[in-house]
């Protein structure tokens, strides 16, 4: 496979409002520098535990969160960062939730598949395939039944087509037309397995179009062509027409999780293509041919998100340890019988 050129157009009509711009590329800087960091430090030693890094799949959350309202309802997975961040999670509170302290937005006993905040919407991580969707399906029946407009979306991977889970919530939110969003990314491998290799149609779309679900397929590496995709399924789901399967295809730069390597399934070829077609380096070169944003602003904006992350590492480092006495909080228990 051959490297790809580094001017690849958007396929998406870009956007002329500075704000929207300012929004996009902020949030995809954000995951960017937060999981590189992440990684720095997981290589350090500095941080313990198993961790999935969402480099090269910006795009995907920051164009659909973009669409969202801070009370729509957003279910991740074991590759959940991204969508964390997205989706408004303070990214100080999350860096102290790697780092298992008691200022994390779980305490510090999630760790980073089980990132949650329902604060801004986020139902959660899990390390379960496939598990998110029955959390968006209920989000998404409750705000259909209350008739509030808000829409659930579930991230996914393309290993999670699976995942009969997945199947049977689509069935049932075509069925009772609800307001969710499945958006499957497909980064080409399911851990280590092609996805040409277990998956028999060579688009995932076609695996949904019998439960008569609208599908859209579009490039995941272009923040324009997600955003205009999950405008289109956000507001058909707040006008009350059901579902929308959207995937995004993508492709994550390291491996599945950190230890991965070397990534002997993958070739040196392929990586550099994919690399070429990096979703921040497209959109520096999409707003620079609108001339909306200048290289400046996006000089200072990239600066910002270095000394938040930077802020964020020294909030977790200088936070406590969970105490002993938590150690049995936070945690269900079925009731005892007899004591």
């Amino acid at each position: 496979m051959a490297t790809a050129p580094t001017d690849l157009p958007t396929s998406a009509e870009v956007p002329r409002d500075p704000a929207v711009l300012t929004r996009l590329y902020r949030t995809m800087q954000l995951i960017r520098q937060f999981e590189e960091r992440v990684r720095e430090l997981r290589q350090s030693g500095a941080l313990q535990g198993s961790i999935h890094l969402y480099v090269g799949e910006e795009a995907v959350a920051t164009g659909v969160c973009a669409r969202l309202n801070s009370d729509d309802w957003v279910a991740s997975t074991h590759r959940g960062h991204g969508h964390c961040i997205a989706k408004g999670v303070d990214v100080a509170r999350m860096m102290a939730e790697l780092y298992g302290r008691v200022t994390g937005t779980n305490k510090g006993k999630g760790g980073s598949m089980h990132i949650a905040d329902t604060s801004v919407g986020m139902l959660g991580a899990s390390g379960v395939v496939g598990s998110g969707g029955p959390l968006a399906l209920g989000a998404a029946l409750a705000a259909k039944q209350r008739g509030t407009r808000q829409v659930a979306v579930n991230f996914f991977g393309d290993g999670a087509m699976g995942q009969g889970v997945v199947y049977e919530c689509l069935n049932m939110a075509a069925i009772w037309k609800l307001p969710q969003i499945f958006v499957c990314e497909n980064n080409r491998y399911a851990e280590s397995t092609p996805v040409e290799y277990s998956i028999s149609s060579p688009e995932l779309t076609d695996r949904v179009k019998g439960f008569g679900v609208p599908t859209l397929s579009v490039d995941g590496q272009d923040v324009f062509a997600v955003y205009a995709a999950a405008g289109e399924a956000v507001e058909r789901a707040r006008r009350g027409e059901g579902p929308t399967f959207i995937e995004c295809k993508t492709y994550r730069y390291y491996g599945h999780f950190f230890g991965d390597d070397p990534l002997r399934y993958r070739t040196a070829d392929e990586e550099a293509y994919y690399r070429g077609r990096d979703c921040i380096m497209r959109f520096e070169q999409a707003v620079a041919d609108v001339g909306v944003l200048q290289a400046g602003d996006l000089e200072r904006i990239s600066a910002e998100v270095g000394d938040q992350i930077e802020a964020a590492v020294r909030f977790a480092e200088s936070s406590p340890l969970p105490d002993l006495s938590e150690l049995e909080t936070d945690v269900y228990t079925p009731a005892r019988q007899g004591v």
